[in-house]
């Protein structure tokens, strides 16, 4: 053997396109409002930052291994069992740990077009193939994802509401979806904006994994709970599936603060409607104005807007990141997720609304 020969990653990792996360930072000198990410603009419970800033004195101590009293607050705000979820780092980890749990070399895994980025990454790094399912006006298709089903596939990822399109398909829908595809493969419902949506025929997926053996819901507190920056979700399973995943995660995969401010988070329904509220206002504000600019929207039920721009030198998405980025307006470019010209936009602020709605004024005006 040759001592020049470097270590070899297993098959499909050098086909991984690294995750990319939105910018922070603007190219202007003005104040910077960020809304690449889909942060909540009110931020954290002040109950969850006491409870964080709580744990100082407790940083030399390991945290509950099962989460146990993290998961009791969680059963209890939905009416769980809670010996049924799993805690993660982000639902991040738990995506990436039921790629792990089911997917292997030969394999495949169905996700949608412009379906959520880690998805095709957890595919991928478990030596699996990623399967595309066309999307109908940037939505999921229920149909066309049962066409992509082959004797190779083993997981379905649908992110409902999807990132970074902001549309869903119904709860008849995916119930659909469940029922047609073969119990050997995993639906992975995505439901991190699930708190976010205001419509009479959307369910998260609690009731599919209550009843049944093959579907996965998973959720997050980094958006409409504000704890991004702690790295927390769940996942509700069937418990066949809630004992594989307790098997090969990490003994101590949620950090004490987190699990505090998360119990803290979850049982202070004020703050969470109260950001819903603020979504459920500018939103559709957000939605009129840019339209009347004469940008294309796409309809949304999450905490953002995806706008279509013009082709054309100056005119384009490309143009108007740079543009914005020098008023100090971040958004999300959206060349990742094949849509090179579109930008995605969180709703944030009162103040910072209407800073991206004059800054694309602006970039339609010409700049002046």
């Amino acid at each position: 053997m040759s001592s020049n020969e470097a270590p070899v990653a297993q098959p499909g990792i050098m086909d991984i396109a690294p995750y990319v996360p939105g910018k922070s930072k603007a190219s202007g000198g003005a104040r910077v409002f960020k809304l690449s990410s889909n942060e909540s603009p009110l931020g954290a419970s002040p109950r969850s930052i006491a409870a964080f800033r709580a744990m100082a004195d407790s940083l030399h101590l390991y945290p509950d291994g099962g989460s146990n009293d993290l998961r009791e607050a969680i059963a209890a705000r939905y009416g769980l069992k809670a010996e049924h979820i799993v805690c993660g780092s982000g639902s991040d980890e738990l995506l990436q740990l039921l790629a792990h749990a089911y997917l292997g070399p030969g394999d495949e895994a169905i996700h949608t077009t412009h379906g959520f980025l880690v998805y095709p990454i957890a595919i991928r790094s478990n030596g699996a193939t990623p399967v595309v399912a066309e999307e109908v006006d940037y939505t999921a298709d229920a149909d066309t994802i049962l066409q992509k089903v082959t004797a190779k596939t083993r997981m379905v990822f649908l992110a409902n509401p999807n990132n970074p399109t902001g549309t869903y398909i119904p709860f008849n829908e995916v119930k659909r979806l469940a029922q047609n595809l073969p119990r050997r493969v995993v639906l992975v419902v995505d439901s991190a904006y699930a708190e976010y949506v205001r419509r009479n025929d959307y369910e998260a997926g609690i009731e599919l994994v209550s009843t049944m053996p093959n579907v996965v819901m998973t959720r997050t507190f980094s958006k409409i709970y504000g704890l991004a920056a702690l790295r927390l979700g769940w996942a509700y399973c069937p418990p066949a599936i809630a004992d594989v995943l307790n098997r090969i995660r990490g003994p101590f995969n949620v950090n004490l603060a987190a699990q505090a401010a998360g119990i803290a988070a979850i049982n202070d329904t004020a703050h969470v409607e109260k950001a819903a509220r603020h979504n459920d206002d500018w939103l559709p504000w957000l939605e009129r104005e840019i339209t009347a600019l004469g940008l294309k929207v796409t309809p949304s039920v999450g905490n953002f807007l995806l706008i279509h721009f013009p082709q054309g030198e100056g005119r384009d998405a490309h143009a108007s990141d740079a543009h914005l980025s020098a008023a100090g307006v971040v958004l999300r470019a959206m060349d990742p997720y094949g849509l090179p010209g579109a930008m995605r936009a969180t709703v944030g602020s009162a103040e910072a609304n209407r800073a991206l709605v004059a800054a694309l004024k602006s970039f339609l005006a010409g700049g002046a």
